[in-house]
């Protein structure tokens, strides 16, 4: 079948911008609330978020969750957004309190860490109406267990073992809904999504990388673009 033309519209100051993989596409994409998500994106850079044209973005990061981190995200993010809310340092009633703060703003699903407590999952689940989102690290995570806690989506995180954990979870469970990290080239998000991923998440350049690549022309003094 021929491919139809899609229109399409770039202005001159905003061409510059990050793709994600077009090979996400292939996935089934997971819907919630009537959106439907292929791509989302790893970051809480509210310049990246502005400029990539993911689907959605997942903001998590290293240190404790702060509502005030979460509604920036919010502010900037003209895309939905997965807020993460804890579940590793950051435990119990505090995890539920952020859950409900980040739907409060406007998230579209929550992310709990792979140490979360099941309780915690339970607990979280009762008091939102948006999706929980578990991660998981290894093959050794009682997925049932999640799924009993409330899970809505698993969160696939496990470096190059991603694709193999997948299948596996795939074909115990083929009606669950499984975002994973795409890995680093075209064939290793190919390979995620042929295991059964229904999206993917992508970490983009960061913000230096973007700017030395950018300078790297502006010394050679070619312009951008």
């Amino acid at each position: 079948m021929e491919t139809p033309f899609i229109p399409e519209f770039q202005g001159n100051l905003r061409k510059h911008c990050l793709v994600v993989p077009e090979c996400i596409r292939r996935c089934t994409g997971i819907k919630i609330f009537g959106k439907r998500i292929k791509s989302i994106v790893f970051t809480t850079d509210v310049s990246i978020i502005r400029n990539v044209n993911a689907d959605a973005v997942i903001a998590v990061y290293p240190f404790t969750p702060q509502p005030v981190i979460t509604q920036s995200i919010m502010l900037a993010a003209d895309i939905p957004v997965f807020c993460g809310v804890g579940g590793g340092i950051t435990s119990g009633k505090r995890v539920v309190n952020l859950a409900l703060h980040a739907e409060y703003q406007g998230a579209i699903g929550v992310v709990v860490n792979a140490p979360t407590a099941n309780e915690t999952i339970r607990n979280v689940v009762n008091e939102i109406d948006i999706p929980v989102v578990v991660t998981v690290a290894s093959e050794a995570e009682d997925i049932s267990a999640r799924i009993g806690a409330g899970a809505a989506i698993i969160n696939v995180s496990a470096a190059a073992k991603t694709p193999a954990l997948v299948r596996k979870i795939r074909e115990e469970f083929p009606q669950l809904a499984i975002m994973a990290t795409g890995g680093p080239t075209d064939e290793s998000v190919i390979e995620t999504i042929e295991a059964g991923a229904n999206a993917i998440t992508w970490t983009p350049p960061t913000n230096g990388e973007q700017i030395k690549m950018i300078m790297d022309r502006y010394r050679q003094g070619l312009a951008y673009g």
